[in-house]
């Protein structure tokens, strides 16, 4: 063989050589990364190749999967009631995505999760038949949230206190999932440039200043700490209360209200901010901060199983600003899901158990695969239990004779606080209307805690309290909660 071809033949096995070692790479290092691309087609194709599972609401299916006509994909996502439950399950779509309980359980809606394959369907990496998501979601509930709501822009949740099961989480304006399903690409375009985000779940993902429903964790604290013994003390509070190293003073909504030196039963009843601002500087942003913290506030993982966002109480106050955290303004923000938690936990003696929407995730053949309902469910002591039920007596009184007499429901004690958050620059846009509760039937004993938020309506600015908007919407989750 002469010099030439010797060089030739060496150079074409290196080229040969080099070609193996990239097709082994691509195919056993590249690959993995390949198939997941969010990019890749085919992961969609066999996404939609079978129906999905479906997500259960008292035992009915709220999803469902329909054939396509045209297409390489065969099947598409529907939904019943979509509008309602929206801030429930999310959507499923061959275009966008999966968001929500779609997006959290998919592999096992799909088939893929490993919980639902055999042996053999692991060995040969076969799909599985698909398994299903039963909620914990009360359709009564949610469809009365829904309807009180209306064409408001707002929010509410809805909690079991005694077993952490989520009852409703509504959120408007809302939208139908089905539609997004079909890849209708001019109504997605609709949607996400909608100034009033119907695609945001407000309930669980939109912190907003809790205004004087957050009064609840600053009484929390006073009490827990021994500030005061008790919600008929008398506080150490001047009217109006000028706040610290300033000349501001902070003014109450009635300037009649008998909030001078009021105890924190009357101030809650009243909704004395000198009470509260005070109270806030008196304690320290810490024992504030500290007590927040055990509500649930500055969880950067609250997941029920979808992750809220981190409801906030912050850091590095002058006094000043303190106060102002003390009546739920500064800095302070909470979703509808952290003040349900704040009412849930009172309502519960001062122990909160972990909230949640999944009671069970099951096979094709209904077997339980996971059971989030069990004995085992998490719960922690937020406030003794005297402090707990100072705070329901308290929350009572704010029903009974105080500014949330529009939740008031017969044969139900109710307990709650209302609050009205300042919006925009010096207050210049729609305050947000708060009311956060909860109620138990006094022939049944079954409970349940309601937070919500009215953000926008349209009564006039005057109108705007959390009595007149978010009261009422509480009040029809409460009653559907307690019926029968």
């Amino acid at each position: 063989m002469n010099k030439t071809i010797r060089r030739a033949a060496v150079f074409t096995l290196l080229l040969v050589l080099s070609l193996l070692v990239r097709a082994t790479w691509v195919q056993f290092y590249d690959g993995k990364a390949l198939a997941e691309d969010k990019d890749n087609r085919r992961n969609a194709i066999s996404l939609y190749a079978h129906p999905l599972g479906n997500i259960i609401v008292a035992g009915d299916a709220i999803t469902g999967s329909a054939q396509t006509k045209d297409g390489d994909l065969k099947y598409k996502r529907t939904y019943k009631d979509g509008s309602l439950y929206a801030a429930v399950t999310g959507y499923s779509s061959q275009v966008y995505g999966a968001t929500q309980l779609e997006g959290i359980y998919q592999d096992l809606l799909d088939g893929s999760d490993v919980q639902l394959k055999n042996p053999l369907d692991s060995l040969t990496n076969k799909r599985a038949d698909p398994g299903d998501v039963v909620t914990t979601i009360d359709p009564a509930v949610q469809k009365a949230g829904f309807e009180a709501l209306g064409d408001k822009k707002g929010a509410a949740v809805a909690i079991d206190p005694k077993t952490g099961k989520i009852l409703g989480v509504v959120s408007t304006p809302s939208y139908d999932p089905t539609s997004i399903s079909e890849g209708n690409g001019s109504l997605w375009e609709k949607l996400t440039k909608d100034p009033d985000k119907p695609l945001v779940n407000r309930a669980l993902r939109q912190p907003l200043p809790p205004g004087s429903t957050f009064k609840l964790v600053v009484a929390s604290a006073a009490l827990e700490s021994g500030l005061y013994d008790d919600v008929d003390a008398k506080t150490d509070s001047p009217n109006p209360y000028t706040l610290p190293n300033t000349h501001t003073p902070l003014k109450n909504e009635s300037a009649s209200a008998p909030c001078e030196n009021a105890s924190i039963r009357v101030a809650l009843q009243y909704s004395c901010n000198n009470v509260f601002g005070k109270m806030a500087v008196d304690l320290g942003q810490d024992k504030v901060k500290a007590m927040a913290e055990k509500f649930g506030f500055n969880d950067t993982k609250q997941d029920v199983p979808v992750r809220a966002y981190t409801s906030v109480y912050p850091s590095d106050m002058d006094k000043s600003s303190t106060a102002l955290t003390g009546i739920g303004q500064y800095d302070v923000t909470a979703t509808p899901l952290q003040m349900a938690m704040v009412s849930a936990a009172i309502a519960n003696d001062g122990e909160l158990v972990s909230p949640h929407m999944v009671a069970q995730t099951s096979d094709a053949d209904g077997d339980v695969l996971k059971n989030y309902d069990d004995d085992d469910t998490e719960s922690k002591r937020i406030v003794s239990s005297d402090t707990a039920q100072q705070l329901q007596s308290a929350m009572r009184t704010v029903i009974e004779q105080g500014t949330g007499t529009n939740a008031r429901i017969p044969g139900v004690t109710v307990g709650g606080k209302t609050g009205t958050a300042q919006h925009g620059e010096k207050n210049s846009k729609t305050p947000y209307a708060w009311f956060t509760s909860f109620g138990k039937s006094d022939s049944t004993g079954k409970e349940v805690a309601v937070a919500v938020i009215v953000e926008q309506s349209d009564a006039a600015r005057s109108e705007v309290s959390g009595n007149g908007l978010a009261a009422p919407v509480a009040k029809a989750m409460m009653r559907a909660a307690l019926k029968n």
